[in-house]
């Protein structure tokens, strides 16, 4: 005879729930170090401040700097401004939607950063920003 137990027996089961939590956890951590970690390449030049300015770090924008002497470079090498409308052009062609970063020094011309912006319409480019003090950006129309 078989007598059975008063107490009812209970189901193991794995219970994946709090697991999720903790990957959508880790992963959202990951996400924001990394886009911490993100920095534009770019040469040394003393920037003007903002007073307000949203930030957009992105990687695949094209990095332009004006010196104080007036001398244009594109990703860290120095580049004539006909080049550079060359170069925009081409990358234009190949991404419609390729965003330009355009930084100066404090003692850069205005005339030479506006050589520099007319460079970047002229390629068909809408997407232009100017970078600032504190790595602030400002859109331009």
């Amino acid at each position: 005879m078989k007598i059975s137990s008063p107490i009812p027996r209970r189901r193991t089961r794995i219970v994946i729930i709090p697991l999720i939590d903790i990957m959508f956890f880790l992963l959202a951590s990951f996400m924001m170090i990394s886009l911490q970690m993100s920095r534009t390449a770019n040469i040394k030049v003393n920037l003007p401040s903002a007073t307000q300015a949203a930030q957009d770090y992105k990687p695949d924008m094209v990095n332009i700097a004006v010196d104080k002497s007036g001398a244009v470079w594109l990703e860290k090498k120095e580049i004539a401004l006909p080049d550079l409308s060359t170069v925009l052009t081409s990358r234009f062609k190949s991404d419609t939607n390729l965003p330009v970063y355009i930084s100066g020094d404090r003692d850069t011309l205005h005339g030479d950063m506006v050589n520099v912006y007319q460079a970047v319409r002229a390629a068909g480019i809408q997407k232009v920003s100017f970078m600032t003090e504190n790595n602030q950006v400002e859109a331009a129309p």
